[in-house]
């Protein structure tokens, strides 16, 4: 997900309003939100060790050719990783962590005062990609920032609530933007072009924040707290709020793994652009997430974007000398506006569409 202001959603009623209502009232899902088909479609595979990538050893002159080779592969295999010794202090992380879970125990009507408003699209207290009055739902609220550049944000949206909100989210995603730096160009030496050149297309490194919340549903098997979709953005930072977890991974056998986060990492995801970037070198990945039975789950992803003007479209260092694009170029614009003119269906409907 990137720039707010390109989608729009339609309103829908809040779900953590509704599960606080509904759960233990002994009737049945409301029939917007039953999933129960898309949930139970592939075997679901517990326990899932994603590769690590451990940031002190990249940048450690003695372990930097080995872990680079982990790094890419990670990205070429599974498109996600956990991202270990990643330098961001306890503190920043643990403050974030406080003020989120803060803001959602709030009552629905003083988060209201941060709703969506249809003129800023996507930003706000709310839903994103509901477009139609008949899909389905997913089992979750969500909050959606503008973050960078500062210029960026509508602090309309931003919680005044609690009174440290404010600050915790932008010394975070300060210290986000410095580990997506690093990330990036490693990435790019990984790649075989210039280190800075990814770096380049990120100017400033815009960032978005999505920060959902998955209330439990006693009929958890019958719901989706997030579509199976892949991420519009170059990379994606992911930072689980509590303990519980519900991130699934789609592999290529159709299996969904599920994921089991290492205590302190990052869960790092490339997105559609770096694998358009990337001429399909790395993978933008499939994944979802599924709500816990009687326990709620808050999660918050960090979306790295290119500069806005920045043309979508294979490296041209990647297919010189005979090599072929895989893919086609777009400006960023337009890969946004049809990004957001979907909902959330998997590849089909947004990254494959790109496909040579």
């Amino acid at each position: 997900m990137a720039h707010a202001k390109t989608g729009t959603s339609l309103p829908v009623p809040n779900v953590q309003a509704l599960a606080q209502t509904w759960n233990g009232s002994g009737e049945q899902v409301p029939e917007r939100y039953v999933r129960t088909e898309e949930v139970s479609a592939k075997e679901v595979v517990a326990g899932c060790a994603i590769p690590v990538v451990d940031l002190s050893r990249l940048l450690d002159p003695r372990s930097f050719e080995e872990e680079l080779a982990n790094l890419g592969s990670a990205c070429q295999h599974w498109g996600f990783f956990q991202l270990i010794n990643h330098g961001v202090p306890d503190e920043a992380i643990q403050d974030v962590r406080r003020d989120i879970a803060e803001f959602f125990k709030l009552p629905l009507e003083a988060k209201k005062v941060y709703a969506q408003v249809p003129e800023s699209g996507l930003e706000g207290y709310g839903q994103a990609f509901v477009v139609s009055e008949t899909q389905k739902l997913d089992w979750s609220d969500m909050i959606y920032l503008m973050v960078r550049p500062a210029e960026s944000r509508d602090m309309r949206f931003w919680p005044a609530q609690p009174p440290s909100f404010r600050s915790s989210v932008d010394r975070y995603s300060a210290e986000a933007a410095n580990v997506v730096s690093c990330l990036l160009r490693f990435m790019a030496v990984e790649m075989g072009v210039e280190p800075e050149r990814l770096l380049e297309m990120f100017g400033g490194l815009p960032q978005a924040m999505r920060v959902s919340y998955y209330p439990s549903c006693m009929r958890a098997g019958e719901v989706l707290g997030l579509s199976p979709h892949t991420d519009a953005c170059g990379l994606t930072l992911l930072l689980h709020v509590n303990d519980v977890q519900g991130l699934q991974v789609r592999r290529d056998d159709g299996r969904w793994l599920a994921v089991d986060p290492l205590d302190g990492a990052f869960l790092v995801n490339v997105g559609d652009i770096l694998e358009i970037l990337s001429n399909g070198r790395y993978r933008s990945v499939e994944h979802r997430a599924v709500v816990h039975p009687d326990k709620e789950r808050i999660s918050a992803a960090m979306f790295h974007q290119p500069c806005r003007d920045t043309t979508v479209g294979p490296l041209p260092e990647l297919v010189k000398d005979g090599g072929v694009a895989r893919y086609k170029s777009v400006s960023h614009a337009d890969f946004m506006k049809r990004f957001f003119s979907k909902k959330l269906d998997g590849r089909r409907n947004h990254l494959d569409y790109y496909k040579i």
